[in-house]
């Protein structure tokens, strides 16, 4: 870049941090911010505060940015809410998806760390999880909201109460209120949080660590959300054509209640009994890679079941308004060259929805993939070596910062008519 490039995009980072740091109290708070999110952009292996005092020249003082991270008492959710509201105007997103990532650690000292399972790393492992809210369009997406998740181990309440976790949570500075949340009560948490800075997104998407909990999906619908989420293959559910019937009474005793005669299914089973006719031919989005169709890239393509199922369970019968279990889409991606089908996704959008409105909205989660990429190997998200509970909410608040300009800056730069990464 020109030194008049260099100069023009420091000038268009100063005004947007302005505008995104307006809730801090002092003159010093909003300075250190900009400091440390202009040390996040840097070029530079890691991303914590050492290396990145380091590499800020005058404005590299590691105490004054260590303590404005660790120990300065800004609340994360002021700065995440001014956020959302700049990034709801730039992406006008379709969906809210949840996900959480792990923070792999060596020690076990910092706030959280546990051995549990993350994706990040694919089996259990010695790490923190945050769980995460992100504003997504096919074009877009930023994390706007986070929540450190707090194993059992760390919970005094918990009967798997760790004596040793508990007794650093005060080192940590782990509040005395917070104690064990599941990850999908994090998110619909979340959810409120966001709707309450007057964020409001009609339809949410989440893996099936999400979609496979009855109550996350009913916490939703309750919360006037429609759902796209991947559930696992074992899930149990009823044909939609099933219908619940009564044994004649006897005259004596309760009377019996309605049931269907047959046992639900897993939803593999019903997907294959549907047979590999059934499925269609989608293209939901362009592709990165060089392609020979008319746009010049690959398009993404593979082919798709829709069914029309009734989920099974206890906690759907038991919320269910009679015996009728309530009816919503079963979508199983199918690919031609595999002998059955390799993902699940379950949605409650209306009936009458198009198979690429649904392949197109189920497919949206990989978005969030592409902002845990960039914000962990470009941005530092996983490089913050503090150990407190404010500090790890102020890091990864301002790497979402960070991120959402790298985004705002693609969709300026991108050529009209073209939808950038």
């Amino acid at each position: 870049m020109t030194p008049d490039e260099i100069g023009l995009l420091r000038g268009e980072l100063e005004a947007f941090a302005a505008e995104v740091f307006e809730p801090f109290a002092r003159k010093d708070q909003r300075r250190w911010g900009q400091v440390y999110l202009r040390g996040l952009l840097t070029d530079g292996r890691r991303k914590s505060i050492e290396p990145m005092a380091a590499r800020l020249g005058a404005d590299g003082n590691r105490q004054a940015l260590a303590n404005f991270i660790t120990t300065s008492p800004w609340d994360p959710a002021h700065i995440r809410a001014q956020l959302a509201w700049r990034m709801e105007v730039a992406i006008r997103p379709k969906a809210v998806v949840f996900d959480d990532t792990g923070f792999l650690k060596d020690g076990t000292a910092s706030a959280c760390v546990s051995r549990q399972y993350t994706g990040t790393a694919g089996k259990v492992t010695n790490c923190q999880v945050g769980v995460s809210l992100h504003l997504a369009s096919d074009h877009a997406s930023t994390a706007v909201n986070w929540r450190l998740f707090l194993p059992q181990t760390w919970d005094p309440t918990s009967p798997k109460a760790d004596p040793g976790k508990v007794a650093r949570r005060a080192a940590c500075g782990i509040p005395d209120d917070v104690g064990h949340v599941e990850k999908w009560q994090l998110a619909l948490d979340m959810l409120d949080e966001t709707r309450s800075w007057g964020i409001e997104v009609p339809l949410a998407v989440a893996d099936a660590g999400y979609g496979d909990c009855a109550a996350f999906r009913h916490g939703l619908q309750v919360r006037g959300l429609n759902y796209v989420v991947g559930i696992s293959t074992t899930m149990s559910a009823q044909p939609a054509d099933a219908v619940p019937v009564c044994e004649p009474y006897s005259g004596h005793g309760r009377p019996p209640v309605a049931k269907y005669p047959d046992p639900a299914r897993p939803v593999k089973e019903l997907v294959i009994a549907a047979g590999r006719k059934a499925a269609r031919p989608v293209q939901w989005r362009e592709g990165s890679r060089p392609g020979t169709g008319r746009s010049g890239v690959r398009r993404m393509y593979s082919r798709f079941v829709a069914l029309r199922v009734r989920p099974a369970g206890r906690e759907i019968r038991q919320a269910a308004d009679g015996p009728e279990l309530p009816e919503c889409w079963l979508l199983a991606e199918w690919p031609a060259s595999e002998s059955e089908p390799v993902q699940f996704w379950l949605s409650d959008l209306p009936e009458d929805t198009a198979l690429t409105t649904l392949v197109r909205l189920a497919k949206l989660r990989r978005r969030i993939e592409h902002d845990y990429r960039e914000m962990k190997q470009a941005l530092g998200l996983s490089h913050f070596e503090g150990r407190t509970w404010n500090g790890w909410h102020h890091h990864v608040t301002l790497v979402s910062v960070a991120h959402a300009f790298c985004t705002l800056q693609r969709l300026a730069r991108a050529p009209k008519g073209t939808a950038p990464a």
